[in-house]
């Protein structure tokens, strides 16, 4: 198909990058960069557009992800339209679209689990840095609590370098849901639910935290919620110094991670 004009396809398109709304609807989402796009193949996603400007000038890499999804509908569009699509001011080769993927809880099969559950996140950049750390850290699930920004906004794709696409992401409606969740780890694991507050309890210097764990953060502006806080088996705290009194949530986030993988290894 060749694309010249803002044509219903192309409307469609720009829809999965802008609007989460239509995202959701179409069960589509909207992705740029080479490595986001190698990361997205990697985890098996399912290609339903590929967009290019000009196939002749295409890469070897390019040309390969072409041969490799012939069932995607191949997609060339005008310089001027690319552009309009393309954050960069060098637009990569190569823009896809993905169908989504969703889970539930009864997607998560672990005996001895790390959870992480974020609280209304409303950064971008903070989200995917936090669903980047916890793929290196091996979480097992990271639970999204309250409306908070879209899992698959194209900032937190690009934040999180593609690790989205291999990170299980629950949405959970009510605190209700994740107490019931939490109530049937209990019984199966004996799992630990740990709050993060820069005015915690515990010290992180004064204890050791391993897996089953479930790592609760606050939202960026408002900490935990009077609810979370509620079901917290502890709250830690992370030691610093300096003349502000808190660390961005996804360093602290990074911190707390580490601590529990290095823990969880001795």
């Amino acid at each position: 198909m060749k694309i010249t004009s803002e044509n219903a396809e192309y409307q469609v398109i720009k829809s999965l990058k802008t609007n989460r709304v239509k995202r959701n609807k179409l069960q589509e989402i909207f992705i740029e960069g080479t490595e986001c796009i190698k990361q997205a193949i990697k985890a098996n996603m399912e290609i339903t557009r590929m967009i290019i400007q000009d196939k002749s000038n295409l890469s070897g890499w390019g040309k390969d992800v072409i041969e490799s999804n012939k069932n995607a509908e191949l997609i060339s569009m005008s310089d001027k339209l690319y552009s309009g699509l393309s954050d960069k001011n060098n637009p990569s080769e190569m823009l896809i679209t993905c169908k989504m993927k969703q889970y539930k809880t009864s997607d998560i099969k672990t005996e001895n689990p790390f959870f992480i559950v974020f609280d209304r996140p409303s950064d971008f950049g903070n989200f995917g840095s936090i669903i980047r750390s916890a793929n290196m850290f091996n979480i097992d699930a990271i639970f999204i609590m309250g409306h908070g920004v879209d899992i698959y906004e194209p900032k937190v794709i690009r934040s999180s370098l593609g690790s989205v696409f291999f990170t299980k992401i629950i949405l959970l409606e009510s605190m209700e849901k994740l107490a019931d969740f939490i109530k049937s780890q209990k019984e199966i694991n004996s799992m630990e639910v740990i709050g993060t507050d820069s005015e915690g309890a515990v010290s992180l210097n004064n204890i050791k935290i391993k897996r089953p764990v479930m790592l609760i953060l606050g939202n960026e502006a408002k900490g935990m919620s009077v609810k979370l806080k509620e079901i917290c088996d502890k709250t830690v705290s992370i030691p610093i110094n300096g003349n502000v009194n808190s660390l961005n949530v996804s360093c602290a986030a990074s911190i707390l991670m580490w601590e529990i993988f290095k823990g969880s290894h001795e």
